[in-house]
This record gives structure tokens, sequence and C-alpha cells, in this order.
């Protein structure tokens, strides 16, 4: 019996073969479906799916037979894979001079045998699907196309598993550059914290201790440097609050009262002139409220901040939807641009407009916000006009 050789392109199919990363599995299940199918429609007491690797026919799922591997050079299948054959016959062993001194004809009583190569989408055959039988046999048409069709399903699913296995190293790749990036953002401010602090008190140190000695020009100076120090301060903070948001959500769930919770943000912003309405009756029932405090509390600032009508108006409503918790915040302040609203969530993403004391956001609070609300199994959308206002809705997963 001659043996057949490895095709040239064989380092290659092998690399291929690697990729769907089953080679270390001994059965899957996921295809164990399609070879009870096989079997059936083609009559067939035996059926398998094989990957062909280095030495060996690796069966990945076996029906009428319990079997992991065969010596691949004795393999019908990698007969199959290298016939350039629709569906690779030997309608009787017995009289083929290929098989019939075969050990596995005698071993295992096989007389016939089908297999459809299994060639992805690169055209490298990987394996086959196949039937085997005691008896010689022939396929009808039906039961060919069937096979076939079959066998084109086992190279989706083997697709789908190697884009599930890239999709979840691309995930852990992330999450590890995400969790480097927030060791750095913390070590980096931390870091600057402390100097930028010093530089803030000599300042106002300058400035006490010169009283009425120092030029205009050293005044703007002055000012100059306290607002820089200021705003790489908020930069500073906003950096920390971003990548520190989803420890909010390590915490327990808890209810909380409308009324108490919204009074408790009138508070924390020391809203007083402004026209503040939000719903005094309900309870939002095993929420995140560390979470909820911090998405409130910067869209709430922000409808403060950039705002310049006579009275500041900012209206909250909560809706108990079936799945969800809503909350809508609207404003009257001076309205986002639509040719960014689309980018506004993004991080260090600003208006380019200054607020009512003439500072630039950083971009770090409606980050801040769409990072939590994603987390929390939400979304969040904005509805605004220049000089009409602003409105948010979020929703958040119960």
């Amino acid at each position: 019996m001659a043996f057949p050789q490895p095709q040239n392109n064989e380092k290659e199919r092998l690399d291929a073969l690697k990729e769907y990363k089953l080679l270390d599995t001994p059965t899957a299940p996921d295809f164990n479906n399609i070879t009870n199918l096989a079997a059936s429609v083609c009559n067939m007491p035996i059926a398998f799916v094989s990957l062909i690797y280095k030495a060996n026919n690796h069966l990945l799922s076996c029906y009428g037979i319990s079997l992991d591997k065969t010596p691949r050079n004795i393999s019908f299948c990698t007969r199959a894979i290298q016939s350039h054959e629709r569906i690779y016959m030997v309608n009787d062993t017995h009289k083929n001079e290929l098989f019939k001194d075969n050990p596995i004809v005698d071993k295992y009583k096989v007389q016939f045998y089908a297999g459809v190569p299994l060639i992805n989408p690169e055209g490298y055959a990987l394996g086959t699907l196949c039937v085997y039988d005691h008896i010689p046999r022939k396929l009808t048409n039906v039961q060919c196309d069937t096979l076939v069709a079959l066998a084109e399903q086992i190279v989706n699913l083997l697709e789908l598993r190697k884009k599930n296995h890239l999709l979840r190293d691309a995930e852990n790749e992330l999450l590890k550059r995400n969790k480097q990036l927030e060791n750095f953002a913390n070590v980096v401010s931390h870091d600057l914290k402390s100097p930028l602090a010093n530089i803030t008190s000599l300042t106002r140190m300058l400035r006490e201790d010169n009283e009425g000695n120092l030029t205009e020009d050293s005044l703007l100076y002055l000012d100059y440097l306290e607002e820089s120090s200021d705003t790489l301060k908020e930069y500073i903070d906003g950096t920390l609050g971003y990548y520190k948001a989803n420890k909010l959500l390590d915490k327990q769930k808890t209810d909380i009262y409308l009324k108490d919770f919204f009074e408790k943000i009138k508070e924390m912003l020391i809203i007083q002139q402004a026209v503040f309405e939000y719903p005094t009756e309900g309870v939002v029932k095993n929420i995140h409220e560390a979470a909820l405090t911090q998405i409130v509390l910067n869209l709430v600032d922000n409808a403060l901040k950039y705002n310049t009508s006579e009275t500041t108006r900012i209206e909250i409503t909560y809706e108990n939807l079936e799945d969800y918790h809503q909350f809508t915040i609207k404003d009257n302040g001076i309205g986002i641009d639509k040719r960014i609203q689309g980018d506004i969530f993004d991080l260090f993403k600003t208006t380019g407009v200054k607020d009512r004391e003439g500072k630039q956001g950083t971009g770090i609070g409606l980050a801040t916000v769409k990072n939590l609300v994603n987390k929390m199994g939400g979304s969040i959308s904005l509805e605004s006009d220049i000089g009409k206002g602003s409105t948010f809705i979020f929703t958040l997963k119960k």
C-alpha cells in the first residue's frame, strides 16, 4: 500500500489549523449534532469529523465509534483532503488497490468510505466530515449534497470558533492595556499632585507677602499661574475620577429614595440661585447609588456651569421602565453644537466653549458618565440646540 505524502502547502495548512485551537481538545461537542445527522441522512453506522495535523488524524466528534485519533499515513481522510474532489468516495475497500491492505479496513471492518474535505476560506483542507459502513455502498445525489452542506456548516462553526478566540484574545489584551493605562494615570496623577499643590501655595504666598508691591504685569503673571494650576488640577482630578469610576460599581446595590437622593445632589453642588426641579416621590430599587451619584453630579454640574440664562433651570424626571431605570436631565443652558454631539462623550473631547466662569472643560466628565452608564448596562443620548439648552436621557439596567 502506497502512503500519501504531505502537499506543498503543508506548513501553511498546519499554521491555519492551529488557529482554531482545537488540536488539544479530546472531543468537540459542538459538532456532535452534525455527525449524528450525517450518519442518519446517509444511513451509516459511523460518522466523524476529523482534523489532520502532523502525524495524526484528530477526531473531534464521532458517531458509532469511540476514537480520538488515528495514524495519518493510513487514514482515508488523508487521501480525501488531497483528492481535490467534492466528495472522496470508496465504494468497496476490498476491491480498491489503495485500501484493500489498509489495517483500518480489517481492524474496523470498513468497506465503504465517503469524506468531504473541510475547506476553510483561505482554501486549506483542514480535515473531513466522513461516513463509514461495513458493507459496499453508494450515496444518492441527495445524500451527497447533504453531506457537502453539513461539511460547509462545520467550516462555519470552525470560523466562528476562531473569531471568538480572536475576540477573546483582543478583549484580554484590551483589559490588560486598560489596566496598565489606569495604573499609569494613577501614578502620574499622584506624582503631579504634590508639586502642583506647592506651585499653588507658593503663588498665594507671593501674592500675600508682596501685597501692594507687585506691578500689574506681575499680578497678571500670578493670575495666569493660578489659573493654569487650577486647570491642571481639574485634569488630574478628572483623570483619576475617570479611571476610578469602575470601582464605584464594586459597592453593593441599594434602594434609594428619590427625594433624599436629589436633595443630597443639591447640597453637594450648593445649588441656591437655580430653579432645580426633581422627583419628590418614589424609590429606585437595587441600584449602585455611588455610580448614579457620579453620573448625576457631572450632568447637573455641566448644566449649571454652561448656562448664561438670567434664571438657570434644571429639570430632572425619572421613569421606571420594564427593564431599565430612565433619568432625564433637561436644562436651559447654552446648548451644544449638533456637529460635535456625536463625539461629546469621547475622552478629552470638549465643546470648545468656556463656562460662566471663563474656564474651558476638560472633556473628562461626560466620558466618565458614558463609561459608567455603559458599565451599568444602559445607554445615554443627547438632544440639544444652540441657545435652547440640552436634554440628556440615560438608562440603567435593572
